[in-house]
């Protein structure tokens, strides 16, 4: 079967270029959509998971879903500090930081409006536990002191929580003495201080969560089933990377819902664009197929240019819809975690598998939209054709 050239698809779009242009221009708002909805769920996982590192181990209460519901005994932690497997560092202590969570209400900088941050009580083994943590303003807080530092994003989003100011929660004044940065982790959305200033200002008497590192990686089988072998520690024990990733779940697949069924509406709206452009192309080139019929071109022939040409159309507003999206990768967002209740900040993430996933949806738009139309340029008769021509 003799195909229709290439080129004569792509020149009859850029005929109709303003047709063109605005049909593609619909497309590429619904791409946009999806695409940035797609980031916004990979930027929340890729968040949260990369909050953890591989060779710690993170324990908490037995069913407890988040760090906020946890409790866990002084004596349950010495329990298990005591365990083989852990690391130590160059002083030999042993890597266990044991922290308690909790949560407070801050106004943001940019409406007044309050919103939930994490504050996590830890301590110099716990900045050692997260190389991706460092202070970049100021110094650490010390030991034994109302003093607290913040994260990137906390320090920038509300108020009270920049270099030098103080916040007051749990009955006391907290000077934020640094700003530490966590290279793009959910930690830059919590303040840190010294955690047992917080169990005694939040009148708290158990830690909410065990933080260790592995002297090996094949160590946690073993320290997994000490702790479920001893009934009076009841904990659960995560690699940290999967505690995280759970974490994310619930947000991520929400938003991910949530913005697809935006985009199927929206999407029908374009395709309905797409149908009507090319339903216009097929009643103005009546005698055109005509002629083509006429030439030697089948109908199937026929049918693949216009398919084609619809296709083509999309595949522009596919590009422009996810060139505009990969801008959004600049911008910074905060939503709250359902999870934890909390302020997480995060930005949109593009990967090679959101842009084959986003071209793709184009594609089908096109597809979707071109192929009736297409279908009845293939069955037109060539006598009707030339007659019209």
């Amino acid at each position: 079967m003799k195909a229709i050239p290439f080129s004569y698809i792509a020149r009859n779009l850029w005929v109709r270029r303003v047709t063109t242009l605005l049909t593609a221009g619909g497309m590429a708002l619904v791409v946009f959509v999806f695409a940035t909805v797609l980031m916004m769920g990979e930027g929340i996982r890729a968040t949260l998971v990369a909050t953890g590192q591989p060779d710690n181990v993170l324990l908490l209460r037995k069913g407890a879903g988040a760090e906020i519901n946890s409790g866990i005994e002084r004596a349950k932690a010495a329990m298990v500090e005591s365990l083989d497997g852990i690391a130590t560092n160059g002083e030999g202590r042993r890597l266990v930081s044991k922290e308690p969570v909790v949560l407070i209400n801050l106004p943001k900088r940019s409406n007044g409006k309050p919103s939930n941050v994490t504050v996590r009580g830890t301590s110099a083994l716990g900045l050692e536990l997260r190389p991706q943590v460092r202070v970049i303003e100021g110094r650490m807080f010390r030991p034994g002191t109302s003093e607290i530092i913040a994260g990137r994003s906390v320090a920038s989003g509300f108020r009270g929580a920049a270099l030098g100011e103080t916040l007051r929660f749990a009955q006391r004044d907290w000077v934020v003495v640094g700003v530490f940065d966590s290279e793009k982790t959910a930690f830059d959305s919590e303040i840190w201080g010294d955690a047992e200033q917080m169990m005694a200002a939040f009148r708290r008497p158990v830690y909410s969560t065990l933080v260790l590192r592995l002297n090996q990686r094949e160590a946690l089988a073993g320290l997994k089933a000490a702790i479920e072998a001893d009934p009076r520690l009841q904990l659960d024990v995560k690699p940290e990377t999967q505690f995280y990733a759970e974490q994310s779940e619930a947000l991520a697949t929400f938003i991910r819902i949530l913005g697809l069924s935006l985009s199927v509406i929206f999407s029908i709206g374009a395709i309905v664009g797409a149908m009507i452009t090319m339903f216009a192309a097929v009643a103005q080139r009546v005698g055109e197929i005509g002629t083509l019929r006429a030439l030697g071109f089948r109908r199937g022939a026929v049918l693949v240019a216009f398919l084609a040409e619809s296709l083509l159309l999309s595949l522009v507003g596919g590009v422009v819809g996810l060139a505009a999206a990969s801008g959004m990768q600049a911008v910074d967002i905060s939503t709250t975690n359902f999870q934890t209740f909390s302020e997480i900040a995060f930005q949109f993430r593009l990967t090679p598998a959101i842009a084959g996933q986003t071209l793709l949806f184009a594609l089908a738009m096109g597809f979707i939209g071109g192929f009736i139309p297409a279908w009845r340029a293939a069955r037109l008769k060539i006598v009707d054709g030339l007659r019209a021509a």
